[in-house]
């Protein structure tokens, strides 16, 4: 079950936790007894794998909750984070500069409490820094095995990556992608395929709502900030209600949830080596991890895809 990541020994599982919800930032309701219990919930679930960064938390919560949850564990699993943005005034920064990439390693490492970080991210380019300059510093870092792996996300587009892989090898990839926000099978996965990149996804689930647990008539909780995306509103709320209830009807078919089918059908394309998960209690991580034993019939998939082409692609604009 387990996948390696680019052309490392490092072996991730297909679905990996992502921490940001535990953060408790855009989330509601979280608390850290419950963001511990769902740390560990997902390793007794078979996951190994949890993907965090910097500035998932104002003063690094996440990192510190993986730390205190998963310490015991830190041989079994591998831990992903992030660098080049952080918090000022309420506000995301975006700071690419080697002296900052290299700072916020060594907080997150603290934070962490572990002596490498096994998949570091550029979280993010930096619009005022070089990314050759940034990608100089990540070299430094996996040179002096601070880190042992080197990752990109958000770059969107293939000149990134050759820029970036030109002074850093890339071990992996994290774009957003799910069955309705396909665009990186035009370029980036066949990129990332041919050159051994592993390509690890965030928004499987589409913020929550490919889960299935959303009502028509969903009442918001003015702490939510789902709401303020076009997809949760008007006729895109309409349209994307009409597809997930024909995914319904396949997952009941399969005897299995909606979240459940739509983390089989992601970590099933080609080239997808891994789903990140969001959660803030155990049983939301628990109900993802179980699509990892999940087998999508020949007819399941043709039907998947009968209702996505039936449903449209949505720009990123329009979901997030």
């Amino acid at each position: 079950m387990l996948r390696r990541l680019g052309t490392t020994d490092l072996f991730v599982t297909p679905v990996a936790m992502g921490c940001w919800p535990i953060a408790g930032i855009t989330s509601i309701d979280v608390n850290e007894s419950d963001s511990l219990a769902t740390l560990a919930a997902a390793f007794d679930a078979g996951i190994n794998f949890f993907d965090t960064a910097y500035v998932y938390g104002y003063d690094g919560e996440s990192e510190r909750l993986i730390g205190r949850a998963l310490g015991p564990h830190r041989d079994e699993i591998v831990i992903a984070s992030k660098c080049g943005i952080h918090w000022e005034d309420g506000k995301q920064v975006k700071d690419g500069r080697p002296e900052t990439i290299r700072s916020q390693c060594e907080e997150s490492l603290r934070r962490l409490g572990t002596d490498r970080i096994d998949l570091y991210y550029l979280h993010a380019p930096d619009p005022d820094t070089p990314i050759s300059e940034s990608a100089r510093a990540l070299r430094e870092l996996l040179d002096a095995g601070k880190v042992r792996a080197i990752g990109v996300s958000n770059l969107h587009t293939v000149e990134r990556y050759e820029q970036f892989q030109e002074v850093c090898p890339i071990t992996a990839a994290q774009p957003h992608y799910n069955m309705l926000q396909r665009e990186i099978e035009a370029d980036q996965l066949p990129w990332c395929r041919a050159h051994d990149v592993s390509t690890v996804v965030y928004w499987p689930l589409m913020k929550g709502f490919l889960a299935g647990k959303l009502s028509r008539d969903h009442e918001w909780d003015p702490r939510d900030g789902r709401q303020k995306y076009p997809i949760f509103q008007g006729d895109q709320w309409v349209k994307t209600h009409d597809f997930v209830d024909k995914l319904r009807s396949i997952a009941e078919d399969l005897g299995c949830t909606v979240s459940q089918l739509v983390t089989a059908w992601t970590i099933a394309r080609p080239g997808i080596t891994a789903a990140l998960c969001g959660a803030k209690r155990p049983a939301q991580i628990r109900e993802t991890a179980a699509a990892m034993s999940l087998s999508l019939s020949e007819d399941a998939l043709r039907r998947i895809e009968t209702a996505i082409q039936e449903r449209g692609e949505v720009s990123s604009r329009a979901a997030v």
